[in-house]
């Protein structure tokens, strides 16, 4: 029998899937890739190569660091070996707690720099960080086109809503671990013990789900965050994109039907991406109330005049301060504000004025010392 050159292409192909198929069956995917539909990938494209931020990697783990152990994209996080194929993203991170790094320009040996899965250049590290993972790149995963895919590709689409927009509160902070995800929960807890459906999400951040199931567990119907608008992290986003993942992000809780929306925007409020997108009236148009998550008193009055200066509606002080009833006394004394520990942002009661947004909610509030 005959076999003609169009078969023997497509023979080659459906070989080369499989293939590739058994391949990806024992790597170890990471959190950041959960979007990526894997049936897509068909090519391996290394060589002469320039990775942006997303581009979808596939990597072998060569020495052991900070990171022994990788998020995977149902949420477990497994052991990592020396030798363990992962299949991650480029992304550039800021965290001043662990890892300042940027994509390299090539294919050269970088590092896991996120447990979620993103791959990149160490820069500088925090005195507590140990060394990052190294990981040796073994290329690009590439679609039918050999085109390298990209956590963009499997984005969210842009969505309009004719709804109208619900109470959208947002929790901010002076810095990494400041409190602010916890808040964030505690928050989602009590506005959903009062009997409303609420959805949140993390507008910016470095990608990874822990913050995410936390959301979910406090009571949240619907999470997002910006790796479902396509960015593994936003470290260097424009504001133009910044603008973009928060109406995309807002827009498809909308359409979810959510009568409450609780966001989170990671860091400091001197991280340029976050100083950024609190200064934008974009955002700003779509937000009731804010909430500063602080370390300590000082902290929390100088948070505190940064956001009155710009005209943010700041209600409260949370965080880690809360936990001194002392250090609490002392940033409510300086501010002139509530600090809500994690017992009140849970309380119905609480949720329930700030949802209604009554102006003197503060002075009645009987919740001015640490939950």
């Amino acid at each position: 029998m005959t076999v003609t050159a169009q078969e023997v292409r497509y023979q080659s192909s459906v070989h080369s899937l499989s293939a590739m198929a058994e391949r990806l069956a024992q790597v170890k995917c990471s959190y950041n890739t959960r979007r990526i539909d894997k049936s897509a990938i068909r090519v391996l494209l290394d060589g002469d190569m320039r990775p942006v931020p997303g581009d979808l990697l596939l990597a072998r783990i060569t020495r052991l660091g900070h990171h022994k152990r990788i998020e995977l994209e149902q949420g477990r996080r497994a052991p990592l070996f020396v030798g363990d194929e992962v299949m991650v993203c480029y992304g550039h991170r800021y965290a001043p707690d662990q890892f300042e790094a940027e994509v390299p320009s090539d294919l050269r040996e970088c590092h896991l720099v996120a447990a979620g899965g993103i791959a990149s250049l160490c820069l500088s590290l925090h005195d507590s960080a140990r060394s990052p993972t190294l990981i040796q790149p073994l290329g690009l995963l590439g679609d039918l086109q050999e085109r390298p895919i990209n956590l963009s590709d499997w984005a969210l689409e842009p969505a309009v809503c004719q709804r109208p927009r619900p109470f959208v509160a947002v929790v901010v902070g002076t810095a990494m671990n400041a409190g602010k995800t916890t808040s964030a929960a505690h928050l989602i807890k009590g506005l959903s013990r009062s009997g409303l459906k609420v959805g949140a999400a993390k507008l910016t951040g470095t990608g990874a789900g822990g913050d995410r199931w936390l959301m979910k567990d406090a009571g949240a119907v619907e999470v997002v965050d910006f790796t479902d608008a396509g960015f593994v992290s936003t470290y260097h986003a424009s504001i133009t994109e910044l603008e973009e993942i928060q109406a995309k992000l807002i827009n498809h809780l909308r359409n979810k039907g959510v009568e409450a929306i609780v966001l989170e925007i990671a860091d400091g409020l001197f991280q340029k991406e976050t100083a950024a997108l609190l200064e934008s009236a974009r955002l700003r148009a779509n937000i009731d109330v804010v909430i500063f998550a602080a370390n300590d008193a000082m902290g929390a009055c100088g948070g505190a005049e940064w956001l009155i200066q710009r005209n943010l509606p700041l209600v409260a002080i949370s965080g880690c301060v809360s936990s001194s009833p002392l250090a609490a006394r002392e940033a409510s004394m300086a501010t002139g504000l509530a600090v809500l520990g994690l017992e009140a942002l849970a309380a119905p009661d609480i949720a329930v004025a700030l949802f209604e947004r009554c102006a003197d909610w503060v002075a009645n509030s009987t919740s001015t010392k640490a939950g």
